[in-house]
């Protein structure tokens, strides 16, 4: 088990590591800020990439939602565990970059960097402390087709990433920022909107029960769970609604 852990590290670390790199080598005109906030989005989306692409393989192997299994389940939660962490520390340092010039003490930059980005650390920190337990300890081999769906989750996210690495070029005002921002609204919306009630039709589905029924067959939990995981991505889903308002309302 501790292996896929330390693979990861290693793994999100040195793609971190050669992003930063070759974005100096190739892009000199980059601050040190700029190459650290993009090879952070470029690490986010591969991972993305990847829990889209396992999500899909359990999804597509698993024929009863509840107790067909697929190995890499499992093993990808293990394996993706340090991204949180890295993607926590990364954040932060790009906050760090955006703030080095206001000569506050390292106390005062990480409250304040706490403060404005609570509630996607409690998320990260949920996922961590929380969620990976209940996954790999205590789910005894059931729901691997609701964890896939989570997986594909992701697939909003190399969109948002690369939103953000234009943003880091100051690109915008351009076309591609516009065609872009519209792609990672859709996708965030049916991937991490629509797939929970997706979850509930297919499990009634599987069980022969109306989907507006299923929450009262399922224990309470997994209920609140859902909706604990499903309330932050309703809020970004309404800040990236707005950031697109405003976008069209400078044209």
């Amino acid at each position: 088990m501790w292996h896929l852990v330390a693979l990861g590290c290693l793994f999100f670390l040195g793609l971190s590591f050669l992003s930063a790199t070759l974005l100096r080598r190739r892009c000199p005109a980059l601050t040190e800020g700029q190459v650290v906030c993009i090879s952070a989005r470029v690490v986010s989306s591969v991972q993305a990439v990847m829990a889209v692409f396992s999500g899909y393989v359990i999804t597509s192997s698993c024929n009863h939602v509840m107790k067909d299994s697929h190995w890499i389940s499992k093993d990808y939660v293990l394996f993706g565990t340090p991204y949180m962490v890295y993607d926590i520390y990364a954040m932060y340092l790009c906050y760090w970059y955006k703030q080095k010039d206001n000569h506050k003490s390292t106390f005062s930059t990480v409250i304040d960097f706490l403060k404005k980005n609570s509630l996607i650390t409690l998320h990260h920190l949920v996922l961590l402390l929380i969620c990976l337990p209940i996954t790999v300890f205590y789910r005894k081999g059931l729901g691997d087709f609701f964890l896939g769906c989570l997986f594909l989750a992701e697939l909003s996210t190399p969109f948002i990433s690369f939103a953000k690495i234009l943003s880091q070029l100051k690109k915008q005002d351009t076309l591609l920022y516009k065609i872009n921002g519209i792609i990672a609204l859709v996708t965030f919306f049916i991937c991490r909107i629509l797939v929970f009630p997706f979850m509930y039709w297919a499990y009634g589905r599987q069980y022969g029960i109306d989907t507006h029924m299923v929450p009262f067959h399922i224990p309470l939990h997994c209920t609140i769970a859902n909706v604990l995981l499903m309330a932050p991505q309703v809020y970004w889903l309404s800040q990236i609604i707005n950031k697109a308002a405003k976008t069209m309302k400078t044209e």
